[in-house]
């Protein structure tokens, strides 16, 4: 099972990107776990060093620790990722909780229009060391239209978009975490040479 946390960086309650996020978990194959955090209005502001978390960061760390990736949406405020994203990400990066994280984004905006967010949020997710999943990144305009009154996302290119993108991020995951292939002399040094019958000097003892 991929565990793939989802962050919307908006707190509007009828946030297109929170639909996009919430519709990716509703249609997620079922060797995917894909859970959206609904936090982000409790984050409290960033306090560096702060000896007892409030009980919604200590939940966030926890999503985010078990989690095999994540995948973030976000609008864009003022030419940037909005404050209480970066809020929300300063208190994963004081505990190092996304060094080598894979983490790849959802863009539902059209281009040039959430340029400067995806910019700022690779800057940050660089500074954390996280590791941006590029191929799993994926732009799709959507229109407000099409979310229902679930706060679902009815058109079916996105509900295709994200089944390629979480699969997508599943095999990534599934390459990345595998171990890598012994060179030879070490599969000599773990199994023995067997020479050929036919070869020079063999004499059967």
């Amino acid at each position: 099972m991929t565990r793939i946390l989802l962050v919307s960086g908006s707190t509007r309650e009828d946030s297109l990107h929170t639909a996009a996020l919430r519709t990716a978990a509703w249609y997620a194959p079922d060797d995917i776990n894909a859970g959206l955090f609904e936090g982000l209005r409790n984050v409290p502001a960033y306090v560096p060093g702060e000896p007892e978390p409030h009980d919604t960061v200590v939940l966030l760390r926890h999503q985010v620790r078990i989690a095999d990736a994540v995948l973030i949406s976000t609008p864009e405020y003022v030419g940037s990722i909005p404050g209480a994203l970066k809020n929300l990400l300063d208190w994963l990066i004081e505990d190092d909780l996304l060094a080598g994280k894979p983490v790849a984004w959802l863009s539902v905006a059209h281009a040039n229009e959430d340029d400067g967010a995806r910019a700022t949020l690779e800057t940050v997710l660089d500074h954390a060391s996280a590791k941006i999943l590029r191929a799993a990144c994926i732009r799709l305009p959507i229109d407000p239209a099409a979310v229902d009154h679930q706060g679902l996302v009815t058109d079916p290119r996105l509900h295709q978009a994200l089944l390629d993108a979480l699969q997508g991020l599943a095999r990534l995951l599934a390459l990345t975490q595998a171990p890598p292939r012994p060179a030879w002399q070490h599969y000599s040094s773990v199994f023995p040479v067997i020479e050929r019958r036919d070869a020079p000097g063999w004499t059967n003892r």
